[in-house]
C-alpha cells in the first residue's frame, strides 16, 4: 500500500500539477471581451490621432512649406 502511496506523489501528482497549469496558461492566452473591447478603443483612438497629425501635416504645409526640412 506504501508502494501505490510513493507511487502517486512521485509520478501522478506532478502530471496532474504540471497539467493544470498547462490548462490555466493555455486559458489565459486568449483575449476577454474586455480585452477586446479595451483594443477597440484603442484602435478608435489611434485612428483618431493619425487623422489630427494629418490635419496639423496639411495645415503646416499650406502656412510653411519648407517645415519639414527646417531644423
Amino acid at each position: 500500500m506504501e508502494t501505490l502511496g510513493v507511487l502517486f506523489m512521485v509520478v501522478v501528482a506532478p502530471l496532474m500539477i504540471i497539467f493544470h497549469y498547462v490548462t490555466k496558461w493555455k486559458q489565459s492566452k486568449t483575449l476577454t471581451s474586455e480585452d477586446e473591447k479595451i483594443l477597440a478603443e484603442l484602435w478608435d483612438s489611434a485612428e483618431r490621432i493619425e487623422s489630427r497629425i494629418q490635419n496639423i501635416e496639411r495645415i503646416l504645409d499650406t502656412d510653411s512649406p519648407d517645415w519639414r526640412t527646417k531644423k
